[in-house]
C-alpha cells in the first residue's frame, strides 16, 4: 500500500461540479492499494500519516504532528500510484488492487485515522484543489509481507 502526503493550508475535492469535502490545515493523502496490500498496511499507514512530524514548531522546525496541530486529512483514492511506466508510453496498472479490494482498504485506511478525515469518492473522477504548504510532500510505502521496512 502507498500513500503520498502533501502538507496543505487548505484543500477540497469536487465531483461532478459539487464540492464533496474540504479541510483547512492538514494533509492531502493520495491512497494507493496494491494487489499485495493488507489491513495491517492500512492501519500502519494511517498511524504513520497522523504521527509524522511535518508541521512547524515555535522555532520553525518540522517537529509537530497532525495530531498536535489539530489538523485534518483529505483522503483521495489513487490507483495510479501503482502505475508502471517503465515500458512503452502507456502505464500499466496490473499491480493495483481490484476495485472492490481497493475500496475496502482505502476505507480501512480512513477508518484507522483518529484525526478528522474527509474522503473523496472512490472510483470517481475528482478535482482536487489545494494550497500546498512548503511544499512538503512525502511518499509512504508499507507492505506487511516485506522482509524489512
Amino acid at each position: 500500500m502507498r500513500v503520498v502526503i502533501q502538507r496543505v493550508r487548505a484543500a477540497s475535492v469536487t465531483v461532478e461540479g459539487a464540492e464533496v469535502g474540504a479541510i483547512g490545515l492538514g494533509l492531502v493523502a493520495l491512497v494507493g492499494v496494491g494487489q499485495e496490500s493488507t489491513d495491517a498496511d492500512a492501519v500502519w499507514l494511517a498511524a504513520k500519516t497522523q504521527q509524522l512530524r511535518v508541521f512547524a514548531d515555535t522555532q520553525g522546525r518540522m517537529n509537530r504532528s497532525l495530531e498536535e496541530v489539530g489538523g485534518s486529512v483529505l483522503a483521495i483514492s489513487q490507483f495510479t500510484l501503482y502505475g508502471d511506466a517503465r515500458k512503452g508510453r502507456r502505464p500499466s496498472f496490473v499491480a493495483a488492487a481490484e476495485p472492490s479490494e481497493g475500496a475496502r482498504l482505502y476505507e480501512a485506511y480512513c477508518d484507522a485515522l483518529t484525526v478528522p478525515c474527509v474522503r473523496g469518492v472512490f472510483g470517481a473522477h475528482m478535482q482536487i484543489d489545494l494550497s500546498a504548504d512548503g511544499p512538503v510532500t512525502l511518499t509512504l510505502d508499507h507492505a506487511s509481507n516485506a522482509q524489512s521496512i
